[in-house]
């Protein structure tokens, strides 16, 4: 279960990024707390993802600080960045990028094995991690075998085994058929863990997440609701963030 709602589960505090003369990144401020979820929007090139991988100590902070549940990430500790990277899980565009083992059931258990986890716990994450996207069935498949869609809900399989208190998701829809795309939301809304999703998907990001911010050149220019931040007109066009045709979000019921 997750922590109390008031706990802040992920915090940053000044973080920025530059290289040489420019600021790529910052300064970032934002607290999430427990069962939040939220999304970052963004045009192309706004600095989301390099925000996304300060989280569990992939980049290393060069300026400012990260909390994980009250844990400062610090990338020159390994033993910390091990323990951070049990507690955020980061589920990465490309699921060929997590997928790598025989077959699905040891993709999936690899992350608990290099946590010591071992016999008939392991196989209990495993398989509890496999019933939460519906891939139980699939455990001794080769994940080359399975469709595009089928293979990202085995890459969140393979992050939730490691029972993170935070799930982060990069561009989660794409490239997904329309069943697909509804079958991974239907998992994702029902799944009990802080969320934080990087899309440009926007009705994925209305359906998903409650709260959202905007970030352009690298700095959060809005926070807010994103039923609010979809309706704004200006703010949208501003920041390069353009709705399907056809879709109004002030018309769509949110489950």
């Amino acid at each position: 279960m997750n922590a109390a709602p008031s706990q802040v589960v992920l915090a940053m505090q000044g973080v920025s990024v530059t290289r040489g003369a420019k600021r790529i990144l910052g300064p970032i401020d934002f607290r999430i707390q427990s069962g939040e979820r939220w999304v970052i929007l963004g045009p192309n090139g706004a600095g989301k993802t390099t925000l996304v991988l300060h989280m569990n100590g992939i980049h290393q902070t060069m300026q400012g600080e990260v909390f994980i549940a009250g844990e400062k990430v610090d990338s020159k500790n390994k033993e910390s960045i091990r323990n951070i990277r049990s507690k955020v899980g980061i589920v990465f565009q490309d699921p060929d990028d997590q997928l790598f083992m025989p077959t699905v059931r040891e993709d999936v258990a690899f992350g608990p094995i290099n946590m010591g986890v071992t016999g008939a716990e392991l196989e209990a994450q495993v398989m509890q991690a496999l019933e939460l996207v519906g891939m139980a069935d699939y455990a001794d498949r080769p994940p080359h075998h399975l469709s595009f869609g089928q293979r990202r809900r085995v890459a969140v399989a393979t992050v939730l085994a490691m029972k993170p208190e935070i799930l982060v998701l990069d561009e989660p829809s794409s490239n997904l058929d329309p069943a697909s795309r509804r079958e991974l939301a239907d998992i994702l809304r029902d799944l009990d863990i802080t969320l934080l999703m990087v899309t440009h998907d926007l009705p994925y990001a209305l359906e998903l997440c409650s709260r959202s911010v905007i970030l352009s050149q690298g700095t959060i220019v809005a926070d807010g609701k994103t039923i609010d931040i979809l309706c704004n007109d200006s703010l949208m066009a501003e920041n390069r963030l353009e709705l399907p045709f056809g879709f109004d979000p002030k018309n769509t019921l949110v489950k």
